[in-house]
């Protein structure tokens, strides 16, 4: 046993832990008349049992078995089949779908989970060597086909899994610094910090299942990155085993040492090597912390409120508004009111209707502030009146307490649609304050009209997540009814009219989950041909054999559909 805990090989999570609609009675009568899917219904497309999956045999060399498990022992080395198929895709619905489907176009060969960067800097080496292929995995939460080996790839391939090195190396008080082996998952990482007095406050959507590695090698964002900065702020050093070689970068707090190394490790998604260790910011763990729910009366009004918040004096930690979908479907989910909540809430929409509000365009935000009493109470007073300027009001802390406590659980949604016919996934931008309100209403018509032209029902919504002084991130949730044998065709054709917007409306492929597989057939309409040859140059010079997790970023595939999908 390694030690190691992965998620359920068919879906989000741990085994166990599954999205309940029983007590959230306005769910199904919503996904009814908004997708037209009963979810109520007993599931169309349960995962199928592991036996009855047809896993393609490893292919890997007794040499080269008997290399790696003279470096990581014979108990960290393993060829079963369960092993392989987890550690061969991520967690994107088209992950899921084909994993349930039993599509195995290539599996990796082996699975080795070393202890230290000695080891890992050996199997590199010996991956090399052999001309094989190493894929570095951390969490496995992966929604952009970071993790996946090439169908096409007839190399042995090395799935290596850095779950064992997982610890809070050592503590810099005076500089606010840790360094922090690169296999930790986020609680884990919180865990040890929080012991101490200390907090690195990431925290993604996928912080339970997700690892500081892996936060750096696809250029993460979390939940609170507004106050404490995305990965790529917080993160100040690193070391990274390479073929031959391992790079240390020491955690300054600048230089000017010609064009940045770590910016280019940052979103490399390990094709430069293996990162075993990130020198990262921490901070003390905040006197108050809060996350206030507000309303606004539509999300034209909260989109310029919250570009008003980013401009002003007022530094909160969260700064998210959800559009009138989102905030619907969020409302569509709540467990059955009780007692005086119920007439609170029946109440408070009286209220709004006499305010001449339409209930159908109305937002939800929240707004998280940390620090000193004091400091809070500041900032929430300029956060006040810029909400009010804007026609929005305060609702109170019961619903942000909710979303702080239930906001690592959305995942699991997706698998239980999934269950009942509906292919559910998000994908994610940034772009110019200026540009925002067009890029979000154009977004969703391309979505919607693409769900007609491929003859389906669906929903899309959509909240902005992170702001930042110039811009911020829009995140947008889709799904379509669908359980035939061509869903991944029809989803393909959603989220390429997705994508294609964000690059017509002047956003980025990704914010924050990285480009992988899925999102790089437009990586060159985002950061121009000449962007392209510096990062296949870069690529190519330090992985000449193109051993180092190959296809990843760059590759030749159609728009939105990778090469590595059946419906290709």
């Amino acid at each position: 046993m390694t030690g190691v805990k992965h998620m359920k090989w068919w879906g989000w999570g741990v085994e166990g832990t599954a999205f309940n609609p029983d007590d959230k009675p306005k769910l199904q009568p919503f996904v009814l008349e908004r997708v037209g899917l009963d979810i109520s219904a007993t599931a169309k497309s349960p995962a199928p049992a592991f036996e009855d999956l047809d896993v393609p045999a490893s292919r890997l060399p007794d040499e080269l078995r008997d290399t790696l498990q003279g470096i990581v022992g014979p108990d960290f080395l393993f060829t079963d089949d369960m092993d392989r198929v987890v550690h061969t895709f991520g967690k994107s619905v088209r992950d899921l779908v084909r994993i349930r489907r039993g599509d195995f176009k290539r599996v990796p060969d082996v699975v080795v989970y070393p202890g230290t960067e000695a080891e890992v800097a050996e199997i590199v080496d010996a991956a090399v060597a052999a001309d094989a292929v190493v894929i570095p995995f951390g969490g496995g939460s992966n929604i952009v086909g970071s993790l996946e080996p090439l169908a096409t790839e007839t190399r042995p391939v090395i799935s290596l899994d850095l779950g064992r090195m997982s610890k809070v190396l050592e503590i810099d008080a005076e500089a606010g610094l840790a360094r922090i082996q690169a296999g930790a998952l986020g609680p884990s990482i919180e865990e040890q910090l929080g012991r101490r007095g200390w907090t690195m406050g990431h925290f993604p959507d996928s912080f339970t299942h997700s690892t500081l590695g892996g936060w750096v090698a696809t250029r993460s964002s979390g939940m609170q990155s507004d106050k404490y900065g995305d990965i790529a702020d917080i993160t100040r050093g690193l070391r990274m085993v390479m073929p031959g070689q391992i790079l240390e970068l020491r955690p300054l707090p600048s230089y000017s040492s010609g064009p940045s190394v770590r910016e280019m490790v940052i979103g490399s998604e390990g094709r430069l090597g293996v990162i075993t260790e990130v020198w990262v910011h921490i901070h003390r763990v905040p006197e108050e912390r809060v996350i206030l729910a507000y309303f606004f009366p539509d999300m034209a009004s909260g989109l310029r409120a919250m570009h008003d918040i980013a401009k002003s004096d007022a530094a909160p930690s969260v700064t998210r508004v959800s559009d009138s979908r989102e905030t619907q479907f969020s409302m569509a989910t709540q467990k059955k009111s009780k007692g005086l909540s119920k007439y609170v809430t029946k109440g408070l929409m009286e209220v709004l209707k006499r305010r001449g509000w339409n209930l159908e365009q109305m937002c939800m935000s929240f707004i998280g502030y940390e620090g000193s009493k004091a400091h809070v109470a500041y900032e929430k007073s300029l956060v006040k009146e810029i909400v009010a300027k804007h026609g929005g009001f305060l609702v109170g802390k019961g619903p942000g307490q909710l979303y702080d406590q239930k906001k690592f659980d959305t995942p699991y949604i997706r698998d239980f649609l999934l269950d009942r016919g509906a292919v559910a996934d998000v994908s994610e931008t940034a772009a110019p304050w200026s540009r925002l309100e067009e890029l979000y209403e154009s977004t969703i018509e391309a979505a919607e009209q693409a769900m007609e032209r491929v003859g389906v029902r669906g929903y899309i919504m959509c909240h902005l997540s992170h702001s930042y002084h110039a811009g911020a991130c829009l995140y947008f949730t889709f799904a379509i009814a669908d359980d035939s044998p061509e869903s991944l065709l029809k989803y393909d054709e959603v989220k390429r009219s997705v994508q294609q917007s964000f690059i017509d409306n002047g956003a980025t492929i990704s914010h924050h989950h990285g480009v992988g597989l899925e999102h790089a057939p437009w990586i060159e309409a985002d950061i121009s041909t000449a962007g392209t040859f510096i990062t296949g140059k870069l690529f190519e010079g330090v992985d000449p054999g193109n051993n180092l997790n190959p296809g990843k970023i760059i590759h030749d595939g159609k728009p939105g559909i990778t090469s590595n999908s059946s419906d290709a």
